[in-house]
């Protein structure tokens, strides 16, 4: 999956209301970036590097599971296939819409 796919993918699970009233960022290395603005109405998802409340590094293979619904965020983190760094607590609100 492309990184404007996965973009796409997580547009339409947002779209709805993302619940999260903050900025993700997915840092996935070369490959690139996810950012979600979640305190937009409706919320935004695009590629762009912009600074996050919470910022998510982990592989693009990771990136396209946890999209896919295919691994659990909580069990990623624990497995240390992601890292957070910023606020834990948005971290968290991620559970909700991957």
């Amino acid at each position: 999956m492309s990184m404007d796919s996965a973009v796409e993918a997580i547009t339409a699970k947002v779209s709805g209301g993302s619940g999260i009233g903050a900025t993700v960022k997915f840092d996935c290395g070369d490959d690139g970036v996810v950012f979600i603005d979640g305190n937009a109405t409706p919320p935004t998802v695009s590629t762009e590097n912009a600074d996050a409340d919470c910022t998510v590094k982990c592989d693009k293979d990771v990136l396209d599971s946890l999209i896919a619904g295919d691994l659990d965020p909580t069990a990623a983190f624990m497995q240390g296939k992601i890292k957070v760094e910023g606020d834990m607590g948005v971290a968290m609100k991620l559970s909700s819409i991957l």
